[in-house]
């Protein structure tokens, strides 16, 4: 075997028998807080963009319902 050969088997070997790690740490945390942040604001700036473009206003009430005024 050649020199390069026994490297790369070497390397193969080590990344195969090597631990991985078990527990979260602080970066972790950080990554998955800023990845769930991330989705969200994309969320809602999905459904802001499709009730633009569907010309209805962003407003949940907007005041009362013609058959409840009519009374």
């Amino acid at each position: 075997m050649s020199i390069l050969e026994i490297a790369l088997a070497s390397q193969i070997w080590a990344r195969r028998h090597e631990r991985r790690q078990l527990g979260l740490d602080d970066a972790d945390a950080v990554k998955i807080l800023l990845r769930t942040v991330f989705v969200v604001m994309a969320f809602a700036l999905l459904i802001s963009g499709l009730n633009l473009a569907a010309g209805s206003p962003p407003t949940l009430v907007a005041g009362s319902a013609p058959a409840v005024a009519e009374r």
